[in-house]
């Protein structure tokens, strides 16, 4: 069999070619594939090298359930956390960025718990390698998953070392190879079973655990920094941290005449499921041309008095400052592509896509440099926003951003501000069309901006730096990790 594959390979060098018996593959194969996919040399070479010092998932769980599939026309405002594919990309859970549903979804064996491992088996990005997380400690807040995830709890190895190799390429070739051939990306229950996992020494999977403890610490050291910063902006605002929009809401009622809330009340027991405003024209449509309802709630009012009575004045986006000209790549050169997906929970940036301008997508049209902010523009992906770092100078990104670089704050202090709850909600207001629902130029240079103090805006720059020092320490922890772990499996001196 061997000679008539490098007869063949010789014949024909231009081609991938493999000759394999019925029974090889058959083995290990649940599906019964015999597409040329399934068998590519690269896959044959990894699954080669890791039978001689693995065993099978199955033999190492202790339990593993798929998530629940709730509707998305569930989603409430407060209700049960729900961790979905996109979450875990963040290798770490925030439980105020996840989307929430009613409590009747809870079951014990969809909750989340310390030292389980979540991972991506369903969907585009199965192949991902920061496709699962770690729970390293017991979550303060009950959470459940969705049906693109899968929890694993194990026995007879160390999580930490597993969730390592689960981010290797070892690993994620895998779960790519064994993506079911029925039009929907996913893993069966069988061929996660059958995953191979190495099996190495106690004191080098103690190793492991200890690289992945530290890049948590760090990475925790890094969010409260962010945290720290917030507290900094709302202090300034003179807005309760830890309920911004209810204590704006108490301190404009306590603001307010006798009359004004005898007003108020009269209204709210008459039509208590109403938010009612009223406007005459010369304040609503002539002077703002929107004729919306959701435009004029009474909320948007008192986020913009309260930007007006700041004290250190406000204002408005000039056209200077928003850097919307079109960049068109060149098609043999390579770029650096930003699209949404790569932005996080906390404004950091994942690896963008590397390709040649031939191949990136038409909206892929926007060039930023160190030190602009980016934002969404999209209704429903307004948290979308990141500060552009030095590693990722020239990169460029999709025109559903807006690129910023404002004279009055510096990008730190607009990452914080532009995230916060306070302005998130403010910013809902701007949103229009019907096709595609977002801010367009002219609403954007509405947007009321208060102007920070600088000595603040310093302040937080200085912990928004350390908090992105801090969390790329901690990706870096993590491939170092990886790394070890990827050597140790290409190495077999070292794998006892």
């Amino acid at each position: 069999m061997q000679n008539l594959n490098e007869s063949l390979q010789a014949k024909y060098p231009h081609l991938e070619l493999a000759i394999l018996p019925l029974s090889q593959v058959n083995k290990d194969n649940e599906s019964k594939r015999i597409d040329s996919e399934y068998f590519k040399k690269e896959y044959l070479e990894k699954i080669n090298l890791l039978s001689k010092i693995s065993t099978k998932l199955e033999n190492l769980m202790a339990s593993g359930y798929y998530g629940i599939l709730p509707k998305s026309d569930d989603y409430l405002e407060n209700g049960l956390s729900l961790v979905r594919g996109k979450d875990i990309r963040e290798f770490s859970l925030e439980i105020s960025n996840l989307v929430k549903v009613p409590y009747d979804y809870f079951q014990e064996r969809y909750q989340i718990h310390k030292n389980d491992i979540l991972f991506l088996v369903k969907g585009a990005t199965i192949g991902y390698e920061d496709g699962v997380l770690f729970i390293l400690e017991e979550p303060n807040k009950k959470m459940i998953f969705n049906g693109s995830v899968f929890k694993l709890q194990v026995k007879n190895i160390n999580p930490a070392f597993l969730y390592v190799f689960m981010m290797t390429k070892y690993f994620t070739f895998q779960k790519v190879r064994e993506v079911a051939n029925n039009g929907i990306e996913y893993n069966s229950l069988p061929t996660i079973k059958n995953f191979l996992i190495p099996q190495f020494s106690q004191d080098f999977q103690l190793e492991i655990e200890k690289l992945v403890k530290q890049s948590h610490e760090a990475l925790e050291d890094s969010k409260r920094l962010y945290k720290e910063a917030q507290e900094l902006l709302y202090k300034e605002l003179e807005l309760d941290f830890k309920n911004p929009l209810e204590s704006l809401l108490k301190s404009s009622l306590q603001a307010k005449k006798p009359s004004e809330l005898a007003n108020i009340n009269d209204i709210s027991k008459k039509y208590p499921h109403l938010n009612i405003s009223v406007r005459p024209l010369s304040k609503s449509l002539h002077k703002s041309g929107r004729l919306d309802s959701e435009y004029y709630q009474s909320k948007y009012d008192l986020m913009e008095t309260k930007i007006k009575d700041y004290k250190g004045g406000y204002c408005k986006l000039q056209p200077s400052e928003i850097k919307d000209f079109n960049f068109t790549p060149k098609a043999q050169e390579k770029y650096r592509y930003i699209e949404l997906a790569n932005i996080g929970n906390n404004g950091n940036i994942s690896e963008p896509l590397e390709d040649f301008g031939e191949n990136l997508p038409t909206r892929a049209r926007r060039k930023v440099k160190t030190g602009d902010f980016i934002m969404s523009s999209i209704e429903g992906s307004l948290t979308s926003c990141a500060l552009i770092t030095p590693e990722f100078d020239n990169c460029v990104v999709s025109t559903g951003f807006y690129v910023l670089n404002s004279a009055q704050l510096n990008g730190e202090t607009l990452l914080v501000l532009f995230k916060c709850e306070f302005f998130q909600e403010y910013l809902k207001k701007f949103p229009s069309g019907t096709i595609l629902t977002a801010i367009s130029k002219d609403e954007l240079q509405n947007i009321l901006i208060p102007k920070i103090n600088p000595a603040t805006q310093e302040q937080i720059a200085l912990k928004i730096q350390k908090s992105f020092t801090l969390r790329a320490k901690s990706k870096d922890l993590l491939e170092s990790a990886k790394v070890k772990v990827e050597q140790n499996i290409q190495t077999p001196a070292n794998q006892a």
